[in-house]
């Protein structure tokens, strides 16, 4: 079993920047590919991001490319999602999670979820 706890979530105007964190705790956070997902309202949970293991690649969604970095620091456990030049349309409730294969876009590979945290972005 993995723990997964987001944090960092906020409100922040266009353009602004924010970074999401993600706690990991339970069985060996190294052996799990991380993904950050996100879900607005009424829409479907949508990928956003994933990183291997060891945090040597990294792949986007082509809506976040060039405006979100995903890294990791496994001494800590934790994933982060780095978020700049942020847009109303990045509004939604940000989920990480974990997987055993990277990189996978589909939420349905991913074994554990965190709660998720609310992030608004104000026009």
């Amino acid at each position: 079993q993995v723990q997964l706890v987001e944090s960092g979530g906020g409100v922040v105007q266009a353009g602004g920047s924010l970074r999401l964190s993600c706690a990991a705790s339970g069985r060996t956070f190294s052996s799990y590919a991380m993904g950050w997902f996100r879900q607005a309202p009424g829409k479907e949970r949508e990928f956003v991001a994933t990183i291997n293991r060891s945090g040597s690649s990294t792949y986007y969604a082509d809506s976040v490319k060039g405006r979100f970095t995903i890294s990791r620091d496994n001494t800590k456990s934790t994933v982060y999602l780095q978020m700049n030049s942020l847009k109303p349309e990045d509004t939604a409730v940000y989920y990480c999670a974990a997987d055993t294969v990277f990189p996978h876009t589909a939420r349905s590979f991913y074994d554990y979820w965190g709660q998720g945290t609310q992030v608004t972005v104000s026009s």
